[in-house]
Parts: structure tokens; sequence; C-alpha cells
């Protein structure tokens, strides 16, 4: 009696305590506020307040009721003029709208001309801002797609600082986030939720705690840069968003409240939009030709203001590459900037993913679309769904029938067809009754394709004793039929 053997199944829960990073004694890095421009109802990094219940199952994705308290929670509630004040978190109110709405003000209604000398100022302390945060925070700390020496780490925290997007901790965690629950209610920045709440919405309103997530950080609770930054980011955001750019602008262009205005708070409001438009607009517009599952797309316009990070679809395929774009016209500066540090050491360890599952993703979505379209299309009846006939049935068949012709083991109705044959109707008119696969095939005409699929749509049986030529015939066009005994 032969023994049976059972493949033990990996334990949904306990993988998930792993990816959550809950089975690891990690160091307790002090808030300090890194996580400013974030929710500590959405994301907590914090052992004690989240147990491992709360990451069990997949199934807990899409649950909707709530089990820890009576009382829904505020994004549950319906908006009203006694309540809306408590769906909107005012701290990132003030930060994303209230203050750059301010600036905007001062700008506009010329009270802080722009100089020449601070623009383009400011542009340039816009850029060391964005490869701070698309090579730094996104590129290095989110996917560790490369490693780099404390130089560089330390550069993009202080200039990431500058962006005011939060810490590279707590933007890196929201954003591991992101990527393992795209799409679902535990994405900080679900774009089922429309455009406006991948935008900004999801830092303007409440999120529900129950769906509260988390991703393993140990890696960066392990880099004292991340640590140090995290302990100290309000000094440093206040420092280098803002006070730094004043005194460079007054003290070269005597320029301060401009440095402070344009390359301050006119330029943080243009950053922090750009990166909202990768959790918006690269999900809603553009291309997917590495796969459509998911709503990441490939957008040109976003990577121009983003230094290449707008080419999402082949970014949520293959998060740990450290390109965006793979082809020479994309536009990805941060690939450039991250291989040009490699160049002098200060980066090492840059990881692609092989070519060939570049090409397969590539070549399964262009299959995937090639079969919707194919599907939209009649194509006759299948082989399976024909009755069978054999030769002797076929013979009988022909008397009340005139019009039927074998061609490859397929039997074919040409009644509304004669009138139609391009070779003409004394020709066809030859064939019926008969089996004319060796003048189809090429004894009088070699015919095209397109009469082959005219031909599919004229099926009306099989003769048994020609099955195998059949599965050959259909084969040519397209269609696979697979069986132990390769009959239909």
């Amino acid at each position: 009696m032969s023994q049976t053997h059972t493949i033990e199944a990996l334990d949904v829960a306990s993988a998930n305590v792993i990816a959550t990073g809950l089975h690891k004694k990690t160091k307790r890095v002090v808030n300090g506020l890194g996580s400013l421009m974030g929710s500590k109802e959405m994301v907590d990094l914090t052992n004690e307040s989240i147990n491992t219940t709360n990451v069990n199952l997949p199934s807990s994705l899409s649950s909707s009721s709530s089990t820890t308290t009576n009382r829904k929670h505020i994004s549950e509630q319906p908006w009203t003029l006694h309540n809306w004040h408590e769906h909107i978190n005012w701290l990132n109110f003030v930060l994303v709208v209230l203050i750059p709405a301010i600036g905007w003000y001062l700008a506009l209604s010329g009270l802080i001309p722009l100089k020449l000398k601070t623009a383009l100022f400011s542009v340039f302390y816009y850029a060391l801002g964005g490869a701070s945060i698309t090579a730094g925070y996104h590129r290095l700390w989110s996917h560790r797609s490369y490693s780099a020496r404390w130089p560089l780490r330390l550069f993009f925290a202080l200039f990431g600082s500058a962006s005011v997007q939060g810490s590279a901790k707590w933007w890196g965690h929201s954003h591991r986030i992101h990527h393992r629950y795209t799409d679902t209610n535990r994405d900080p920045y679900d774009a089922r939720k429309g455009l406006w709440y991948s935008h900004m919405g999801w830092m303007l309103l409440k999120p529900n705690p129950k769906y509260k997530a988390r991703a393993d950080i140990q890696d960066l609770n392990d880099d004292w840069i991340v640590r140090f930054q995290h302990r100290h980011y309000i000094p440093l955001m206040l420092i280098f968003a803002f006070i730094l750019p004043s005194i460079i602008a007054g003290r070269y262009f005597n320029d301060y409240l401009g440095g402070f205005l344009y390359a301050g708070i006119i330029r943080v409001f243009c950053i922090q939009q750009a990166t909202f438009c990768i959790n918006s607009m690269a999900h809603y517009i553009g291309a997917q030709p590495f796969d459509d599952k998911r709503t990441p797309r490939d957008n040109w316009l976003t990577a121009l203001v983003t230094f290449g990070e707008g080419y999402h679809n082949f970014h949520h395929e293959f998060p740990s590459d450290y390109r965006n774009a793979i082809k020479w016209y994309q536009y990805d500066p941060t690939k450039v900037i991250i291989y040009l540090t490699s160049l002098v050491g200060l980066s090492y360890d840059l990881k692609t993913f092989s070519s060939l599952a570049i090409k397969q993703a590539l070549v399964q979505q262009e299959q995937k679309k090639l079969d919707k379209k194919k599907n939209a299309l009649t194509w006759g009846p299948s082989l399976t769904n024909l009755p069978k006939w054999d030769k002797a049935q076929f013979i009988e068949e022909s008397k009340t029938n005139g019009n039927l012709i074998v061609i490859s083991g397929i039997v074919h109705d040409v009644k509304g067809y004669i009138t139609e044959h391009p070779g003409g109707q004394l020709l066809i008119k030859s064939a019926l009754g008969k089996d004319a696969t060796s003048a189809f095939n090429g004894g009088v005409y070699r015919h095209s394709n397109a009469a082959t699929n005219v031909l599919a749509n004229l099926r009306v049986a099989v003769i048994v004793e020609s099955e195998e030529s059949a599965l050959k015939f259909a084969a040519r066009r397209g269609e696979h039929y697979y069986d132990e005994k390769k009959t239909i």
C-alpha cells in the first residue's frame, strides 16, 4: 500500500507577521514628528500599537465592519454641517493647503516680487530636494534598489527634509505599505477612491484606523542616518526647507523674503504636488505595457516633473530595479544620478531585473491585449462543439444537403458562399459532396489565411476518421485543442 504524502502549506497568518516585521525586536525610534505629513490613524510605526491579529489574513483587506467600537469612525459617517470639521486632518491642511495658499497670494499679488537670481536658485533647490526624494526616500530607502555610503545618505536625509514630506522612515514605511496593498483599503493612497483622494485627499481626510497597516522597516531602523533624521525631523525640516534658502537668497541676492517665499514655500508646494502626481496621475493616465491587473501606469508627463518617477507600471512590476525607465528616450534623471554616484563610489550594488523577466512581462501583456481583441471577434464554431460524423454519415447527409464539402476532416456547408467564391461558382460546385482537401491546400489553389477564416464560419461537423487532420488544419489559424489521445 503506497504511503500518502502531504506538502505542508505555508501558514498565511505567520507569513503576514514576517512581512510586517512583528517577529523582530526592532529599535524603537522616538517619533520626533517624523510622520508629520502622515496620519497616525493610518500608519503607526511602533510595535506596541499594533498586534498580530490586525495583519492576520488577506480577507481582512476588504473588511468593512468595525469590531473595536460601536461608534463608527468619522470616515464612515456622512458629511454634515455638524461634523464636517471632524473629517479633516487640520495639521496637514495647514501644511499642504493654507501655507501654500498664503505663499501664492504673496507671490501673485506682487507684495514680494520674484527676482531672476532667486528664481534660478529656487529651481536649483527644487532639484536638490526632488532628487533626495526620488533617489533617496524612494529608490534607496523604500525599495533598497541600491546601496549608498553615508555621505550620500546624509545628503538625501537633509535635503529630503527640505521637501517637507515627512521623515525617510515614515515615507518609506508608508510607501512599502502602498506596494504591499496596492488598490486595497489598506493602500494609504488607494487609487480606487478617485483621482482627488489619491492625489491629496488621503492627506487631508482622516483615514479609517481599522485599515491601519504595517510593513517591515527593520533596515530603516538599523540606519543611523534614518534614525537621526526621524528624531530631529522638525528642526531639520525648518532649517533646510525655509531658513537655509532664505539665508542663501539674502546673503547672495539680497532677497531674504524672496528666498523664504519662492525657494521655500512655493518650492515646497511644487515638489509636494509633483510627488502627489505619482499617487494620482500615474495610477490613472498612461499605458500599461507590463501588467494591467492593478492601476499603475506609465506616464511621461508625470516623469518630467518627478525626475523620472512617472513610469509607474514598470516600477510596480519591478520595484527593486534602480531604474524607472529602460528605453533610451524615456526621461529618468534619477537613474542617471544613481549611476553617476556609483562611478565615484558613493553608491553601489545597483539592482536591475533581468532583461528576460522584463521581456516576458511585455510579451505577456501584449498577448493579453491581443487575446482581448481576438475574443471580441467571431471565429466560427469550435471543433469541440461540432457533431462527429463518420464517412458513411457524410455521404448520407450529402444526399439531402447538396452543399456539403469536406476540407481537412471538417464538413462545411457552402450554400451561402457559392456565389461569393473568388475562384468562381463552377469550381466550388465541382467539389460539392466531395473531399476537397488537396485542391484547397495547393492542388488547385493554395488558399490564403483569409480563406481559412471564411471557411471556419461554414463548419457543420467533423469527420471521425480524420480528426487528426482537422486538428492540424485548425491549428494553422491559432486553434488548439488538447487531449491525451489528441482527439477533439
